[in-house]
């Protein structure tokens, strides 16, 4: 790791490698990257860092190049560039090992106090959390955060002067086809945070209890440390029966050491009350809105005072967090007048939390959500979950299933018969095949001030924005 000076990333502008070239940059490493010609969310934090992507993958981007950092997408291993560097015998890691490596401090000479957040819902709203109550203390974190730009933080990645390094852990593959390890289970932090523990990820997990098992051997990683977790999460209880370490919980049941109580959400804030082991610890507030948000919050709260920080100092950085790209982001008013959200949920549990958020936040307004359903894989397997996600909208606008490079196509499912689904349970629903199909369908209806549009999902469905603002 010493020898290491420069450093090129295949996929640069994916959400997880965008950071680690952004913290690389900053830490003195030339940087080099690649990605494809498209928009991404990325493309601002990697401007403002100085970063700019070469188009396409070719060996030729392999000049004076110490180590090589891949991306799961894009081919992964099989990436010509990838396979270029193998022939050069150019050291080729993939995100999450890089991820893991950067935390552990080797490669720039230091050891980090690494503070990990794992967990099926909520990973990139809590770490922007925990980064940003530690920054607004003048801890100076490291972090890297799986999404574009962050008011509070200014980026999705940075290269602190601090001891703490704040980190997604991911479940899903370290290489999709070569290497199944989950990702998370590269990192070793002082401190992990669970949120919740759901079936995601069909293409890699064939159930609910193979992703138990895979957070199961994350606690490992952490024996004798920290770990809080939400106690409420059935999932969560199973695994932490045994855990050797400082074990903390959270939730809203009296079990728990940390108890969530009161929770409003009122003039575009969220508040709520916690206790400590029946101390009361007063009100928190947010600006993240909705009740799964406040226990993302809670999670953040307890991380910030378990680095040492005070219950009033924790409150004043959890103020300072104006929440992160694509998480119920405001993306402004339509000339009609009504009023357009971005959202990343993808998966039943998100949908549904979410849109009670909308629904608490605007109590008189109609909700329209435009779904893009994300993968066949997990459409087909929580199909039914789907089907009964919208019960607090109007109306949702379907649109065609994003595909995943990791999957093929599978005509067994459609987002036809999604919409069909939903209809069944009750919800107005409009199947539009294409991302032009909506902006047409929103513009002909001129929805007025009455109205909140939500785009959701983890594909392209966000870029519309342009065309209805």
């Amino acid at each position: 790791m010493k020898n290491i000076k420069s450093i090129h990333f295949v996929g640069v502008k994916g959400v997880g490698v965008t950071p680690l070239a952004i913290i690389a940059k900053q830490s003195g490493l030339l940087v080099t990257g690649c990605d494809i010609a498209d928009d991404f969310i990325t493309n601002l934090p990697l401007e403002k860092n100085g970063i700019k992507p070469l188009v396409a993958f070719s060996g030729e981007h392999l000049k004076n190049i110490d180590m090589v950092i891949t991306t799961g997408a894009h081919g992964g291993l099989e990436n010509p560039e990838i396979k270029k560097a193998l022939e050069l015998k150019i050291p080729v890691i993939t995100q999450g090992e890089a991820l893991g490596m950067f935390m552990k401090g080797d490669l720039f000479k230091r050891v980090f106090k690494g503070i990990s957040v794992a967990g099926c819902h909520g990973k990139t709203t809590t770490t922007a959390m925990v980064a940003t109550i530690l920054r607004v203390a003048g801890k100076d974190p490291s972090f890297v955060i799986g999404t574009g730009d962050i008011s509070s933080l200014e980026s999705s990645g940075n290269y602190g002067k601090g001891e703490y390094f704040v980190a997604e852990a991911d479940e899903y593959a370290t290489e999709p086809k070569y290497d199944k390890t989950p990702k998370f289970l590269w990192q070793f932090p002082e401190i992990l945070i669970i949120t919740n523990i759901e079936f995601d990820h069909p293409d890699l997990y064939k159930s609910l209890a193979d992703v138990t098992n895979a957070y199961a051997n994350l606690l490992k990683n952490v024996s004798g440390k920290t770990l809080i977790v939400n106690g409420d999460d059935g999932e969560i209880r199973k695994i932490i029966k045994n855990f050797k370490g400082n074990l903390i919980t959270f939730g809203k049941s009296s079990s728990n050491k940390y108890i969530l109580s009161k929770v409003e959400v009122k003039n575009q804030m969220t508040t709520f009350y916690v206790s400590f082991n029946k101390k009361e610890l007063g009100k928190f507030e947010t600006w993240a809105i909705g009740e799964h948000n406040s226990l993302n919050a809670l999670a953040g709260v307890i991380a910030g005072i378990e680095s040492g920080l005070s219950v009033e100092e924790v409150k004043k950085g959890l103020l300072a967090f104006k929440g992160t790209k694509r998480r119920l982001e405001f993306k402004g008013k339509l000339k009609t007048g009504a009023l357009l959200y971005d959202d990343y949920a993808h998966h039943p549990t998100e949908i549904k939390k979410t849109l009670i958020a909308v629904k608490q936040l605007f109590p008189k307004k109609k909700i329209i959500c435009i779904f893009q359903p994300h993968t066949y894989s997990r459409t087909k397997l929580l199909f039914e979950e789907f089907s009964s996600s919208f019960s607090d909208v109007y109306t949702v606008l379907i649109t065609n299933i994003y595909p995943s490079q990791r999957e093929s196509p599978d005509p067994t499912v459609s987002a036809k018969d999604l919409a069909s689904a939903v209809k069944k349970n009750g919800t107005e629903a409009i199947f539009l095949p294409k991302a032009q199909d909506v902006v047409k369908y929103l513009k002909e209806k001129e929805f007025g001030d009455d109205y909140v549009l939500v785009t959701m999902g983890a594909g392209d469905i966000y870029k519309i924005e342009k065309d209805l603002l």
